[in-house]
């Protein structure tokens, strides 16, 4: 018994080729006008796979014509539509760059920043696509002040800073979990200069004075003094910035051993 392929997918799998054959003859035609048309009715039923190739031709073709800037359009968001967000954003800045008094240079503008923030990974990786969206965001911002976009800027912007200060965060505590008490300060002293309103400032202005004070106490004499003087300094910053801590009484214990010691010396 001859096994037969129901009719419905017969058509289907026909329709296909002719319109794949179609798609074809579209891509090699020199037709420039039905290629735009083509491309739109693409873009129009979300078919950007298709359209992304024929935009892509007709940029070079349309550019100085009064398509020009439509056809750029077009094919930023189909890179963006496909996935490609570190191409789209690239073509979303060149759209700016080549049309800055035109239609879509503020949104082209916010989508260059835009696609940057899509690709910024956990605070954990590397954070280099969030550092460029943060500086394409507020670029925007400055062209920008009055644009509807604001309100989506300024919170992309908060969750971006906010990856950077975890990262920052976990980085210094790191230093300090695994007893690298210099590099925990210096990490954490640049934390507090970077994000001085983060939301660990009270806990890593606890951690600066224990880490002073634990690297005092593994230092070699020559620079214990220098060393329990900065875990001095560094308590009294904390007591009058944060004078009801729950770390108050554990870094008073820190700062007392250090006077004490630190007197002892200078009798």
């Amino acid at each position: 018994m001859k096994f037969r392929l129901p009719l419905l997918f017969i058509l289907f799998v026909s329709l296909s080729l002719v319109s794949c054959d179609g798609y074809q003859r579209l891509l090699k035609s020199n037709d420039y006008e039905l290629k735009y048309k083509k491309a739109v009715e693409y873009y129009e039923k979300n078919d950007f796979g298709r359209a992304l190739p024929l935009f892509e031709e007709l940029v070079t073709i349309f550019r100085g014509t009064t398509k020009g800037e439509d056809v750029y359009y077009y094919f930023a968001y189909c890179n963006y539509e496909v996935g490609d967000n570190l191409l789209a954003s690239y073509h979303f800045k060149n759209l700016q760059k080549t049309y800055p008094t035109g239609k879509y240079a503020e949104e082209a503008g916010f989508m260059s920043a835009y696609c940057f923030f899509i690709d910024s990974p956990r605070y954990s990786l590397d954070q280099s696509n969030s550092i460029s969206a943060i500086n394409e965001f507020q670029m925007f911002v400055t062209l920008y002040p009055q644009s509807k976009y604001m309100p989506e800027c300024n919170a992309y912007l908060d969750k971006l800073r906010e990856k950077l200060e975890q990262k920052a965060y976990e980085n210094a505590k790191l230093y300090f979990n695994i007893g690298e008490y210099k590099a925990s300060v210096f990490a954490f002293n640049n934390m507090l200069k970077d994000f001085p309103d983060n939301k660990y400032r009270e806990e890593v202005n606890y951690l600066i004075i224990k880490a002073s004070y634990l690297l005092a106490n593994n230092s070699i004499d020559e620079k214990k003094m220098e060393r329990y003087g900065a875990t001095s300094e560094y308590y009294i910053k904390f007591a009058d910035n944060f004078p009801n801590s729950k770390y108050l009484k554990s870094a008073e214990s820190m700062y007392e051993s250090a006077v004490k010691y630190m007197e002892k010396k200078n009798k």
